[in-house]
């Protein structure tokens, strides 16, 4: 049962992606830039991008777009090339995103966490001949020449010997944009995969305009709505949640770089935000010394959150401290493109538990180990099918039949519906931990881990935490007569995992870790054991 307010735009069933059938918004736009022009064109005079002392119209932020286009054309860069942006949260990011666009390049964001093997395998792996980078960030950067297809460096800042996002600014504006089927690949975002290795989701032009549409008429944005986001545009919520879905709309983006939560009240506040998008641990951060108390907020009208649930007393308090505040509730992956289901607005203190009914052109079942649909109120896989479900990964046949089939992307949780066709998440099947919305595969940790030689076995899972949801922990048993330290096995995660996947904290055990009878680790067995050992 999926009943969303009737001012929603019309729906209806067609066909993409080899087959697949779901339902799409009828009057839609072409492509991402296609999206971006509209609101150009609607509303040219009107601030369209804050980042710090920068402030764009509209038509200033077209022009920045259309010479950049322009620049990257004249070197050769074209439409189907991948493009790596090392990139954080910028004007420079925003602009490149939308030339790109232009040109039916496709954009690779890479997390300025990542480290150098890390964005290696991802220029490796997506064959990308072009990386724009920022000058801070060079020393992340792996040696170039053992990236087969990579062409061209642009850097944001100084550097003498590399061609300069500043160079491109100097272009001519570029005159005519390329035909683009909505089809065709807009940007491949990362995951961490079950094996070790990221999966490059494909994201389709159809994919993120869908995801865009979805969040701006469910939450029932307008064009004068000034969003405040920190969420990295390298995150699939960033780049969609955030970036796409104020483009949709025609608002205003605030950028910052990094959240910090008096800061990002303080400007919330000066610019008068109406609406933002935050997993709970940064609300929670907002309730702390009383920050919310300190500054005029009475604009602030939409507070979307997701990756994690919201704790009952954080959604208390913060109705309480801002009673014009809707807090919404949104569920989705990166291979959903963002939403998959949201709280309608008003509806969160009566479901608290809730991740919401499923969006409006969104379908999705509940199965079982044998493919079968389960009945309400019984627990199964929540599979996900619609036109803002990824085409697959890239150049990975074999992760992509293992996790798409039927058109539906299996998501990996164990979940419920009721009969009001609220959707609930209550386990994991997959080996992941939560970390303040960032999905961590335990088995790239572990592989990193294993790389010590005194390590004999390891395993790494979620720690509760009131603030982020969980923590990375890792449970290690060593070599008979070796030792190693926690700081050095840290030390060793550094140097190979972005800064979000080193363990925080270790156990070391004297004895063998726990297995079943086919020798899996029992990760269960481990918690409780960690628990019994904080009683004691």
């Amino acid at each position: 049962m999926k009943v969303w307010s009737p001012d929603i735009p019309k729906i209806s069933q067609e066909v993409h992606f080899d087959n697949r059938k779901f339902y799409c918004f009828e009057a839609r736009p072409n492509d991402v830039y296609s999206m971006f022009s509209q609101s150009v064109k609607r509303n040219p005079d009107k601030e369209a991008l804050i980042v710090g002392d920068y402030r764009l119209t509209w038509k200033e932020l077209e022009d920045w777009v259309l010479r950049v286009a322009s620049g990257l054309k004249i070197l050769g860069i074209k439409s189907g090339d991948r493009i790596a942006l090392l990139l954080s949260n910028g004007i420079e990011f925003v602009v490149t995103t939308f030339a790109a666009s232009t040109l039916g390049i496709i954009i690779v964001p890479i997390s300025t966490r990542e480290k150098q093997p890390g964005i290696a395998f991802v220029l490796n792996q997506c064959g990308a001949n072009t990386i724009v980078f920022d000058a801070a960030l060079r020393d992340k950067l792996p040696d170039l020449h053992d990236i087969p297809k990579m062409k061209h460096q642009i850097v944001v800042g100084a550097i003498s010997d590399i061609n300069s996002f500043e160079t491109l600014l100097n272009s001519t504006r570029l005159e005519m944009v390329e035909a683009i089927n909505e089809e065709d690949v807009s940007a491949i975002l990362y995951t961490s995969g079950t094996t070790g290795k990221p999966k490059g989701a494909i994201l389709t032009h159809l994919n993120i305009i869908h995801s865009a549409m979805h969040y701006v008429h469910l939450m029932k944005l307008r064009d004068d709505d000034r969003l405040l986001g920190s969420v990295p545009f390298s995150h699939v919520t960033g780049l969609v949640a955030l970036l796409m879905t104020m483009v949709r709309c025609g608002g205003c983006l605030i950028v910052m770089e990094h959240f910090k939560a008096s800061t990002f009240l303080k400007i919330a506040s000066d610019e008068k935000m109406t609406h933002t998008l935050m997993v709970p641990a940064m609300y929670s951060l907002c309730l702390i010394q009383d920050y919310l108390e300190v500054y005029n907020l009475t604009k602030w009208r939409v507070g979307v959150y997701g990756g994690a649930p919201m704790p009952a007393s954080v959604i208390q308090s913060i109705a309480e401290k801002l009673p014009n505040l809707v807090l919404i509730n949104a569920y989705g992956a990166t291979e959903t493109t963002s939403p998959a289901t949201l709280v309608p607005p008003g509806e969160t203190e009566n479901y608290p538990t809730s991740i919401g009914k499923v969006v409006q052109c969104g379908e999705i079942i509940i199965m079982d180990e044998n493919g079968n649909e389960k009945p309400i109120g019984e627990s199964g896989e929540i599979c996900i099918k619609g036109p803002m479900v990824a085409k697959g990964y890239w150049e990975d046949p074999a992760a992509t039949a293992e996790n798409f089939s039927n058109g539906y992307w299996h998501s990996g949780d164990i979940g419920s519906v009721d009969e009001n066709g609220y959707y609930y998440i209550h386990d994991r099947s997959k080996d992941m931990i939560n970390r303040g919305g960032y999905k961590i595969y335990s088995i790239e940790v572990e592989n990193v881990i294993h790389l010590h030689p005194a390590v004999l076995e390891v395993a790494v899972i979620g720690r509760a935490c009131p603030v982020l949801g969980e923590r990375v922990h890792a449970v290690v048993y060593t070599v008979e007569g070796q030792q190693v330290s926690s700081s050095e096995l840290a030390q060793l995660c550094a140097e190979q995992l972005a800064d979000n996947k080193v363990p925080e904290s270790f156990t070391f055990l004297k004895i063998p870790l726990p297995r079943n009878a086919n020798g899996k680790i029992l990760k269960r067995d481990l918690n409780n054991l960690l628990k019994v050992q904080e009683v004691k």
